[in-house]
């Protein structure tokens, strides 16, 4: 990895960290180079300009990239990245293969942190076996509540002694039928 220049290392978060610096192959002259950052966070690309003078940055989440797309060529390859909440793609063209595969695999792997299905939106459930079920409601009923319609006057299991809803063939618990 080439050494990442010391103005991008002044915008990085206290636990941000470079994890892919790849600067720009031009194959003629020419001031502006631009460049792209993979930190442990966001994507960054750094756009020079006025001799090098003025730096423009612009930045992307991981949290807003919805997908990731290898277009693998010969000798070049480009890495689509598919944005959230607008409608047109981030584009990082004509890199070396080796650079493009090793962007791919860690924006995918970033992807993967921040938009983890299990931590995302989620309110946290408590895993409830049918058997538990049914013995709340057996319990609501005895107690004076109700049960759900249907249950309370259903055929009981001669196997497991569950009880299922009215006209019901199969039991519900365990698969044997009436």
């Amino acid at each position: 990895m080439e050494n990442v220049p010391s103005d991008v290392t002044k915008i990085l978060g206290p636990n941000e960290q470079v994890q892919l610096y790849i600067k720009e192959k031009i194959y003629h002259p020419k001031f502006n180079i631009d460049s792209v950052v993979l930190t442990s966070q966001r994507i960054i690309l750094r756009h020079p300009h006025a001799a090098g003078l003025k730096k423009d940055y612009t930045d992307f989440s991981y949290a807003d990239v919805a997908n990731a797309i290898l277009d693998k060529g010969i000798l070049r390859s480009t890495v689509k990245c598919v944005l959230r909440f607008n409608g047109e793609p981030l584009h990082l063209r004509d890199l070396p293969n080796s650079d493009a595969e090793r962007a791919y695999g860690i924006i995918r792997e970033n992807i993967a942190r921040f938009q983890s299905p299990l931590t995302v939106g989620q309110a946290p459930m408590a895993a409830v076996s049918y058997q538990a079920y049914q013995q709340q409601t057996a319990g609501m009923a005895g107690a004076g509540g109700s049960a759900p319609a249907g249950i309370s006057s259903g055929p009981v299991c001669k196997k497991c002694g569950a009880r299922s809803a009215q006209g019901a063939r199969f039991c519900a618990s365990c698969g044997q039928s009436f």
